[in-house]
């Protein structure tokens, strides 16, 4: 892997790239931008600024290795060897949030689609984002403003052109989903009632209480469900994407999952790939994200030699609920946190620390309305200095009929333990919220892997920049998801479907004795919190040079340790489990944010170094990683099949 700093107009790494240790070396290997030519040949264009992130030339595989166009688009074929299922489709989809089934529902107008998810349909970051969907929808905003406000909030590492597509093309985005069905909260006008939220300088926020994500994935789930043909793969883990190699281009031709409730291995064969899987949350311990945000989209892509982007820009949402503060404490802990919607503070809510010192106005003039980064630094910086664990956030002073209307489930979650938020102010801190990068895309969701579209919290798209603006995020996933439709569509028209077995199949434990597979189960989870726990510490709100080196010293000792126990108790390269597929995900990402943090040397929005702690305009370029055959191999960073050669 090699990491650097790309900076407008030029076409290959600045500087210096930053690669990981050859197999047996303790040493950091340094080589100028010509390393890039030699292990990853790919061009990265840059026409607009920083707007274009790539050009990717098409091309086609071998065609003998290849099936015809079927004549019916509607029907999914299953091919059975022995034991083994494989199913063709034209897309499929690997997440089943917001960008996964709005892409779904434009695409099976002219081609088969598989949504594969990793739990229930519904279980995915969308369902759990409170705050809305931010859209010019008011005559006193503009387009403009709302740029602008992306812009402040991203540090000005937002890709500009990207930023004007998605704000002009978002208002209609939005009215699409109402005529879908989805329900958003209205004033006693009539209209939409917006709301206003950290960094927004008008209210363009579209939301349905508290639980507009939750809204806006059952209107889309329903049109998924009523549609023939989409068909919806629950339970179904995403393991590794099914590629090949033709000279420099790499091609994706669908993937391997693990149906979780069966133990069985199912091949996914398909034309277009879709990864809309969501984020990487747990790669922390402390998160708002479900379980399900193990970082599986973004180590496959890495894996599969899918350029990454931006991965230091970790965001950390300031409020979510501190259970240790409640006047009931729950009985065992969460897999993710209560989060107190950025809308909170937006409606008035105000911080305080445990002297009930008002304290986010000797921090930044915009007091509770700055953005995300900055209230999550004077969080910390707070809980710092007074050894305190959590802050509070107050909204009692507000009319109780308001928050009641605005904030139910935060209300009743609260008051499930015995605090009622119209009269007590809440307890919050800081958790892992958002991976502003990811894999690297075009205007189009495009990759550089050809077949690969990307949309969501996966991809990076140059939107967020250093930081996230509050309810972008949504606004992003479906502006994407629309815009990957009709390249798509095109890239489908001109490919064919792969045969099956030209790559080997993963292989579930069930070789291994009982007493062994749980051994092994249980030292994963136990590595896991381990690197939670050494993520949070070296890797978190505020950073520095010493300890970003120390975390990638330790995170690299504890994979090779894990593997080295898995390997000696009788595990195979090829098994997969859902724990073990996780964990080695889970590396891979920790690894990818600790790369991409050593190389920036500056402090800008989201990533906070004291060794570096000024913003400098010659560093205002995303930090890109490049695949490379001289990194250290390890389990987590190979493909479980060997790469076809066409």
């Amino acid at each position: 892997m090699a990491t650097g700093l790309v900076s407008p107009g030029c076409a290959y790494l600045h500087s210096q790239v930053k690669l990981y240790p050859h197999q047996g070396s303790t040493d950091a290997h340094w080589a100028t931008g010509l390393a890039f030519r030699k292990c990853f040949q790919r061009e990265i264009l840059r026409s607009h600024g920083l707007s274009q992130f790539l050009v990717v030339r098409s091309h086609d595989c071998n065609q003998s290795h290849f099936s015809s166009n079927r004549a019916s688009t509607s029907a999914v074929t299953v091919s059975c060897s022995g034991d083994h299922a494989a199913k063709y489709f034209d897309f499929a989809v690997i997440g089943s949030g917001v960008a996964g089934l709005r892409y779904a529902l434009e695409v099976s107008k002219y081609g088969s689609v598989a949504v594969i998810t990793k739990a229930e349909p519904h279980e995915s970051n969308t369902n759990y984002a409170q705050g809305g969907v931010s859209a010019v929808l008011c005559p006193l905003d503009s387009i403009e403003n709302h740029m602008r406000d992306t812009m402040v909030a991203g540090a000005y590492l937002c890709d500009e052109e990207t930023v004007r597509v998605v704000c002009t093309e978002g208002p209609e985005r939005v009215k699409e989903l109402i005529a879908m069905g989805a329900s958003f909260d209205h004033g006693e006008d009539g209209n939409l009632h917006l709301a206003r939220e950290g960094g927004h300088s008008h209210r363009r926020i579209v939301h349905a209480a508290d639980m507009t994500g939750r809204e806006i994935e059952r209107a889309l789930l329903k049109a998924v469900i009523d549609d023939p043909n989409i068909f919806v793969f629950e339970h179904h883990y995403a393991v590794d994407l099914l590629t090949s190699q033709d000279g420099s281009e790499t091609c994706c031709h669908g993937v391997d999952a693990l149906n979780t409730e069966t133990q069985e291995v199912v091949r996914f064969i398909s034309k277009v790939t879709l990864l809309a899987s969501g984020g990487a949350g747990h790669i922390y311990p402390t998160t708002t994200n479900p379980p399900v945000a193990t970082g599986d989209g973004v180590a496959m892509a890495h894996r599969a030699q899918a350029l990454i982007s931006n991965m230091e820009f970790v965001q950390f949402h300031p409020t979510a609920l501190a259970d240790e503060g409640l006047p009931i404490k729950p009985t065992k802990s969460r897999e993710n946190t209560f989060l107190i919607t950025e809308a909170v503070r937006g409606d008035g809510g105000i911080l305080y620390n445990l002297s009930m010192e008002r304290f986010m106005p000797l921090y930044d003039e915009r007091a509770e309305l700055a953005p995300r980064d900055v209230v999550a630094r004077s969080i910390d910086d707070q809980l710092k200095k007074r050894n305190e664990r959590y802050v509070l956030l107050d909204i009692s002073h507000r009319p109780k009929d308001n928050v009641l209307s605005h904030f139910p489930n935060i209300a009743a979650e609260c008051l499930r333990y015995g605090l009622d938020i119209t009269r007590e102010p809440i307890p919050v801190v800081p958790a892992a919220h958002y991976m502003c990068g990811g894999v690297l895309a075009g205007l189009h969701g495009e990759t550089n892997v050809q077949g690969l579209y990307v949309a969501g919290e996966v991809a990076c798209t140059g939107l967020h920049g250093a930081n996230r603006l509050a309810s972008n995020s949504l606004l992003e996933a479906l502006v994407f998801a629309q815009r990957a439709v009709q390249p798509s569509i095109d890239h489908m028209s001109n490919s064919r479907l792969s045969v099956s077995d030209l790559w080997a199949r993963p292989v579930t434990p069930v070789s291994l004795k009982r007493e062994l597979l749980v051994d092994v189960i249980q030292r994963t989870r136990e590595v896991r919190k381990e690197l939670q726990s050494i993520m949070w510490e070296y890797v978190g709100i505020v950073r520095s040079t010493s300890r970003l080196e120390a975390a990638e010293k330790r995170i690299t000792e504890l994979e090779a340790e894990w593997e080295e126990y898995l390997f000696h108790k009788g595990w195979k390269p090829t098994m997969v489990s859902i724990d073990a597929c996780e964990m080695r995900n889970l590396f891979c990402c920790a690894k990818l944010v600790v790369s991409s943090a050593l190389s920036r040397h500056e402090s800008r929005g989201l990533h906070f170094t004291i060794d570096f702690p000024q913003l400098e305009e010659s560093k205002r370029r995303p930090t890109i990683i490049f695949p490379c055959s001289t990194m250290k191999l390890t389990w987590s960073s190979q493909q479980l099949h060997k790469q076809y050669q066409c």
